[in-house]
């Protein structure tokens, strides 16, 4: 059933838009937003210091990125929490305990109508940029970078403060 789900096939890179009537946004590159650099947490990061510096620097949520540039997932302030006092993890842990490894990435290049696709059923996506980078005997490799997190609200702040009505 997913392939004859159009915004599915959108997500998932697939299909090109086909609404007819887009906003007058929807072909915008996700580069035009105004997005902050990501808050990067390591792996190794314990639950306790995970919670500690997301409330020191007020962020709702974090990448984790192995040291390699791995994109391991994105743990959030309120899953940490909720997970510790439940039980299921323990301040003392990894966060990557209680990270999140299902997300949605978008490109720089791609269209504002593409993350609106993704955002109808992720609460984030996360922002790569494929960067080549070169190892000491001269071979390259393709290595993606995290730029940012982008939430609905973060699209709708652009839409709203764009308007072109």
């Amino acid at each position: 059933s997913k392939f004859v789900n159009d915004k599915w096939m959108i997500k998932n890179g697939f299909l090109n838009d086909v609404q007819e009537h887009k906003p007058w946004w929807w072909n915008i590159k996700v580069q035009k937003l105004n997005l902050s650099a990501p808050l990067i947490l390591l792996p190794e990061v314990s639950c306790q210091k995970a919670v500690e510096i997301l409330q020191e620097k007020g962020y709702d949520q974090a990448p984790v990125v192995a040291e390699s540039g791995l994109i391991l997932g994105m743990v959030t302030l309120s899953n940490t929490l909720t997970s510790v006092l439940a039980g299921k993890a323990e301040f003392s842990d990894p966060v990557t305990k209680v990270t999140y490894d299902q997300f949605s990435k978008i490109g720089l290049e791609d269209s504002l109508g593409k993350l609106s696709c993704i955002l109808e059923n992720d609460h984030f996506a996360i922002v790569v940029h494929e960067q080549m980078q070169f190892n000491g005997n001269g071979s390259s490799f393709m290595k993606q970078m995290v730029f940012g997190v982008v939430t609905a609200m973060d699209l709708l702040t652009f839409v709203s403060r764009n308007d072109k009505k």
